[in-house]
């Protein structure tokens, strides 16, 4: 750590978390204005159609235009360069297009449906397609979930959408020549359509963070010796809502039998313990030890404190402190790789991505990337230490970057939502030391709050 910022473990209160908040309702104005954007990206792509892929763990884009997810089944959501919405739905979710944000045409897609469910009314998809407006000799394009960021020459003609389906794309478009892959249409960090939310969005999202933040904060306090990760992983289901990461609530070395998931082992003084958890618009993650001292580490670790934690904190509070709009996304990448260098420290993937419906949207934040941060992006703080034999750091949590616009539109039209974000911030200066830019604002109710020793629900690292 090449810095000579002091922290220090010290004894503060805890963040304030605000459970059972109202959800916020995505208006009609705003739904509109996700149609008109996608419209407005399909004529400068020249794409005449978009067919959008759905499943339940990929129904992002469609759900961005629909407002709900093709439960259990897959779904395509055609939308025609005049504006024109076809939903090619399964047995299912037939009766959910009555209820669709953006309101469209209906045709029924069976082999859409659960394996060997009734195939009444079949028809081949590749003639719902031309019905839903996919025409031949003129430009169409496929959104899934992934960018092909490896070849320049094959990554428009890369997709992950099921083969059934791209086939029946193609056939209806008159041959694969004319169809491209349009996911960057919605999620290419330089201008996707949803990696930028108006004030109802954020504060739609704003629920999803505060829900993760607050489940983590009560798992973070049941955490002690002889209690289960279930007991512990509970905590984290928050208001029924669904999750879009699978929670972990993981004491000792994970993935015994290859289980992901929170199980009946007990919790032993001196293990690392990991907790995740995420909701639309947001994840909060910690990993620390079940101790609760540095003296009580176990001593091939001992050092855990001043050789991992300390320098990953700083490296966090680095990142808050730096973020402003305008700052482009390769400068990010090189602040972090200056304060925790990648080959030291082994980190791998993004340090810092946007968020959405779904945990991982994309990240304008790699190598060399001239993706200049702008007002509306809701970023995850990510950065994944590693050493050999050491347990990890993790103090993930989500915040966003608002002009003075978007900050005022928060501020009268959503007074409660604001009014959580002042104090997070207040909180962040007053008690963590810990300055941000006025373009900044949180989310999460745990921003820059780590407990290293788990164990101790008082002493947290601060910023001397």
């Amino acid at each position: 750590m090449n810095s000579d910022t002091a922290y220090t473990l010290a004894t503060v209160p805890a963040p304030v978390t605000y459970p059972q908040v109202p959800t916020p309702v995505l208006s009609d104005e705003t739904m509109k204005a996700r149609l008109n954007s996608v419209l407005s990206a399909m004529q400068q792509q020249g794409l005449s159609s978009l067919v959008i892929y759905a499943d339940k763990e990929h129904g992002g884009n469609f759900e961005y235009l629909s407002g709900f997810i093709p439960r259990f089944e897959e779904a395509l959501l055609v939308v025609s360069s005049n504006g024109e919405l076809t939903y090619i739905m399964g047995n299912e979710n037939l009766k959910l297009v009555p209820h669709a944000r953006n309101g469209g045409a209906c045709l029924h897609a069976p082999v859409f449906s659960l394996p060997n469910q009734p195939m009444k009314h079949h028809q081949p998809l590749q003639n719902l397609l031309a019905m839903a407006g996919v025409t031949a000799s003129q430009k169409t394009g496929v959104a899934g979930w992934k960018l092909f960021r490896i070849d320049p020459q094959t990554d428009p003609y890369s997709f992950d959408v099921p083969a059934f389906i791209l086939d029946a794309v193609r056939n209806a478009a008159g041959g694969k020549e004319n169809v491209v892959n349009a996911t960057g249409l919605f999620i290419a960090p330089e201008n996707g359509a949803r990696c930028i939310n108006n004030a109802n969005e954020v504060a739609f999202y704003e629920y999803g963070a505060n829900l993760a933040s607050s489940s983590l904060m009560a798992a973070l306090d049941a955490i002690a010796p002889g209690k289960s990760e279930k007991e512990v992983g509970q905590l984290l289901a928050g208001d029924g809502q669904q999750n879009n990461v699978i929670i972990i609530a993981a004491t000792g070395d994970r993935f015994a039998h290859a289980n992901l998931y929170p199980s009946d082992k007990i919790i032993r003084h001196g293990d690392k313990f990991s907790l995740t958890v995420g909701y639309k618009g947001g994840l909060s993650s910690r990993a620390a030890y079940v101790v609760a001292s540095e003296e009580e580490l176990p001593q091939d670790v001992a050092d855990w404190l001043p050789r991992l934690a300390i320098p990953y904190y700083h490296t966090v509070v680095t990142w808050l402190e730096n973020l402003h709009i305008g700052m482009r996304g390769g400068d990010v990448y090189r602040l972090v790789e200056k304060t925790l260098e990648q080959k030291t420290w082994n980190w791998h993937l993004n340090p810092g991505h946007l968020v959405a419906d779904e945990e991982w949207l994309c990240s304008p934040v790699y190598p060399d990337s001239n993706v200049p941060l702008a007002s509306g992006m809701l970023f995850q703080i990510d950065i994944i230490p590693s050493l050999p034999g050491y347990g990890g750091s993790s103090i993930e949590d989500t915040v966003a970057l608002a002009d003075e616009a978007l900050r005022r539109e928060l501020e009268s039209q959503y007074p409660q939502v604001w009014q959580r974000m002042v104090a997070r911030k207040k909180y962040l200066a007053d008690v963590l030391n810990i300055q941000v830019s006025d373009d900044v604002i949180l989310l999460s109710n745990t921003v820059g709050y780590l407990r290293p020793f788990l164990l101790d629900k008082t002493r947290v690292l601060v910023k001397a």
